[in-house]
């Protein structure tokens, strides 16, 4: 759908240039009003206009795409040193639901080198087979080798549905292999089901900064493609008990196919910052006042063995650095135990912790709005509660 203007009956009023929230009409020398590119089609400009000259234009689509020939869920197992990160296997705990909701089989898509072993880890978390892409070109992730090796799969085997990690690297994937393939993508999704009335897969995702949560569908392209957000889902409990069919595909990738080459690997990031993968994270918020008081944070994290996290307004702040940040525009973290710490609870970083299991809130504000969320809660100063109970927990360890 486009909006248009009838040039021939558009009074000047620019009634319509104000309406635009998206500021896409333009009044133009001849006093007549003219769409831009911005223009979104919301059609806010539609009921303003007073002579009713503004009209939503039907566009004629031409997909030439057999859809029934594209079937199952394919879920993208990314690999970290040679082992599976978590979000591939919570993707597979939820392509199996979307797969016995469309009656299909669910597919897992491994590529690396020597790493068939992980084909048992995907079937243990519920895949009925799994497409497997060996190769020294793939010891490392590679843009250009696995996204020719993606583009060859899905040109080969037709997947209807194709879930991948919102993570750097599924980012970086996800566009590029579906703007080859010629098909959408839903990016950072929260959320997925089965649209009823079409069948579609309906994915869910946080728009306008969060404000809203906007249902996608792709009704007229192949395969439908999502990213979802690390530890949004449960992993399944493995069933190691399970097999399935592995598909050995060869590769097609040839040397000059690869424009990068990694000359070496430097870990920035130690366990204090893990935080998809962590079981415990302790987080830190504009209550700890400054950025020195962040060592209690850290303290308690090392006596704990887990994670340090940071709200937005700490890492605005420049308290600590953007890969410490939980939230709706950081990261979805899900651990066993999840400490905020001077962290008030707006509604922006609830929505990146909500699936911890427990959540233990420390604040001098009783009604702040993290205690709606917490399983147990402390009224108090940070600065004097965290090193009680950094003390506590050490003589706990050393029982």
């Amino acid at each position: 759908m486009a909006i248009k203007v009838i040039k021939e009956q558009c009074i000047g009023c620019s009634a319509c240039v104000s309406a635009c929230p998206f500021g896409a009409i333009e009044m133009q020398d001849d006093a007549k009003a003219f769409v831009t590119e911005a223009c979104t089609a919301c059609g806010a400009c539609i009921d303003t206009c007073p002579v009713k000259t503004i009209i939503r234009e039907q566009e004629e689509k031409q997909v030439a795409i057999d859809k029934n020939a594209y079937k199952d869920v394919w879920v993208y197992i990314e690999l970290t040193e040679g082992k599976p990160r978590n979000v591939g296997l919570e993707l597979l705990g939820e392509g199996r639901k979307l797969a016995d909701a469309m009656n299909q089989k669910l597919a897992a898509v491994i590529l690396g080198d020597g790493v068939e072993p992980i084909a048992k880890e995907a079937f243990a978390a519920g895949a009925d087979k799994v497409y497997l892409v060996e190769g020294p070109e793939y010891a490392h992730y590679s843009t250009d080798a696995y996204t020719i090796a993606l583009v060859d799969l899905i040109g080969a085997y037709k997947p209807s549905v194709i879930l991948l990690g919102a993570t750097n690297d599924g980012r970086d994937l996800g566009p590029r292999i579906a703007c080859r393939v010629g098909t959408g993508l839903t990016a950072d999704c929260t959320g997925l089901g089965i649209d009823e009335a079409t069948g579609l897969v309906a994915w869910t995702r946080p728009a306008f900064g969060g404000n809203i949560m906007a249902t996608i569908l792709c009704p007229d392209h192949r395969p439908q493609m999502g990213t979802v957000r690390p530890k949004v889902f449960k992993k399944p409990e493995p069933d190691y008990a399970k097999s399935g069919e592995i598909i050995r595909v060869a590769s097609k990738v040839k040397p000059g196919d690869i424009r990068t080459k990694l000359v070496e690997v430097i870990k920035v990031c130690t366990a204090s910052c893990n935080l998809e993968e962590a079981e415990i994270i302790v987080s830190g918020g504009r209550g700890l006042c400054k950025p020195e008081n962040f060592t209690l944070i850290e303290d308690l994290a090392n006596v704990l063995g887990g994670a340090v996290g940071a709200s937005r307004a700490a890492v605005d702040a420049g308290w600590k650095p953007a890969l410490h940040q939980v939230g709706q525009t950081g990261k979805t973290v899900g651990p066993k135990i999840y400490f905020a710490c001077g962290i008030s609870g707006a509604i922006q970083h609830l929505a990146g912790m909500s699936s911890s299991d427990i959540v233990i809130a420390i604040n001098k504000d009783p009604d702040a709005p993290i205690f709606k969320m917490a399983d147990y809660g402390i009224v108090g100063d940070v600065m004097e509660v965290l090193p009680i109970l950094t003390e506590e927990f050490k003589k706990i360890r050393q029982a």
